[in-house]
């Protein structure tokens, strides 16, 4: 047999224990939280090397399918319901009833959404916010740093940074809980009219501090996304740079087919 052969064999190995697995998380005899067969186990079961078996568990945790704690072993994961994300959560029709763009889109998923308010307060602004703020690099500015969950698990990350001009004669704004149809209906009331929002995204793997903080497997895939809320003058007030762990959200987006 020659070496690619072997190649060809281990890999084709490893493969079969990863379906396997993921065949019975799907068929539920491997429950969430319960735990994945121990290395020592799949070793016997299937006749492999220990690297064989690492193989096709680092598969599952590239899948989304189970999370690894250091000590303790690796878990079929237990993660709330994919939840969507759609242009329809930025109508003004939403802040003008009280509700801020997360609860309004909250409805229309299953589980139940809460946020953590994590800071709220001035900083300077990375380069890149505040390029999109139109301000010299490093300019202080409004920042509030949020983290959100589906039952009790955390799904997203977000931090809004607003222009300091703007946000410092706006004494809600500096709330953990800014009021009724969140820091959107509060700029509104204090003249700065909503007309557009753009945003940018990219797929990329998380950071260590990311898969912390949204309770990740290290190297699995999140959704960075950066949000810019302009005025009808062409300001932007606003911009949202939001993480979201990727198996959890469908981004769904609605657009007028022009000339």
């Amino acid at each position: 047999m020659t070496g690619s052969d072997v190649t060809s064999s281990a890999k084709a190995k490893y493969l079969q224990i990863a379906d396997d697995l993921t065949a019975q998380i799907r068929s539920g005899t491997l429950a969430a939280g319960d735990p994945v067969p121990s290395e020592t186990v799949l070793m016997e079961r299937y006749g492999v090397a220990s690297g064989t078996v690492r193989k096709a568990v680092a598969e599952l945790r590239v899948t989304q399918l189970i999370e690894t704690h250091h000590g303790r072993g690796s878990f079929v994961r237990s993660r709330p319901p994919v939840q969507r994300k759609s242009s329809d959560r930025f109508r003004r029709a939403h802040r003008k009833a009280g509700k801020a763009a997360y609860l309004a889109e909250a409805e229309h998923s299953s589980g139940k959404p809460s946020v953590a308010v994590l800071f709220v307060g001035p900083t300077q602004a990375p380069e890149e916010i505040a390029e999109r703020l139109s301000l010299p690099a490093g300019s202080q500015v409004l920042a509030r740093k949020r983290r959100y969950f589906r039952e009790g698990v955390p799904t997203e990350e977000a931090t809004s940074y607003m222009p300091w001009d703007i946000a410092k004669d706006i004494p809600e704004l500096f709330a953990e809980n800014p009021g009724g149809g969140g820091i959107y209906a509060r700029l509104e009331e204090n003249g700065h009219a909503l007309a557009e929002f753009s945003e940018t995204v990219r797929a990329r793997l998380a950071t260590k501090a990311e898969a912390s903080a949204l309770a990740l497997s290290p190297g699995s895939p999140v959704i960075h996304l950066v949000r810019n809320a302009g005025t009808e003058s062409g300001l932007v007030v606003e911009v949202c740079d939001t993480v979201m762990a990727a198996d959890q959200f469908v981004l769904e987006y609605r657009f007028p087919a022009e000339d």
